[in-house]
């Protein structure tokens, strides 16, 4: 069997030339090692702390606004509950209020209406009393001419006249009135 190793002084660049070379490696390596844990690592970590406490920061400053936007959420909702209710109330209050108007209203009319059926009624009433006046001037000038006629006499003393008049006339309402039920009508 053949070996395949390879002599220590080769044109190889992979492999080392000598112990010099490997050892001016390890120091290298070893310069290199203590350059990056003593200088570039700690910068790396002071960067790597930074943008986490940054991020951290952020997820917090994001969760606080989200708890102030939860608060003022219901902030808002227990206001337009209360705005509801207010509503409400002056929803009600108003129907209480046109309730009052119209029955007011209602009360007013019903009491101009009783005024004026009540006017009505004394007006009718005075009329009546005029043309009753008037007629028993006109029917007691008939009643005293057709007396008169009838008597073969003049009436023309006031007096006489008149208690004539109201004598025929208190007959004619006596007729008028109905008769009393269960009487004989003759």
């Amino acid at each position: 069997m053949t070996t395949f190793l390879l002599p220590l002084e080769s044109n190889n660049p992979i492999i080392p030339g000598g112990a010099a070379e490997i050892i001016a490696s390890a120091v290298f390596v070893a310069i290199l090692t203590f350059v990056v844990a003593r200088v570039v690592m700690p910068r790396f970590e002071k960067t790597y702390a930074d943008r986490a406490a940054a991020i951290e920061g952020g997820i917090q400053k994001a969760e606080q606004a989200q708890a102030e936007a939860a608060a003022a959420l219901e902030k808002y909702q227990a206001q337009l509950a209360d705005a509801r209710g207010e509503a409400a109330q002056i929803k009600e209050a108003a129907k209480a209020d046109a309730a009052q108007i119209t029955a007011d209203a209602r009360q007013r009319a019903q009491a101009e209406a009783d005024r004026i059926v009540a006017a009505a009624h004394s007006q009718l009433e005075a009329e009546r009393n005029q043309i009753v006046h008037q007629l028993r001037g006109e029917l007691g000038g008939l009643a005293t001419s057709l007396a008169g006629r009838i008597v073969g006499e003049s009436l023309d003393d006031d007096e006489r006249a008149r208690r004539t008049v109201d004598r025929f006339i208190s007959d004619l309402e006596s007729a008028d009135a109905p008769a009393p039920q269960g009487a004989d009508v003759q």
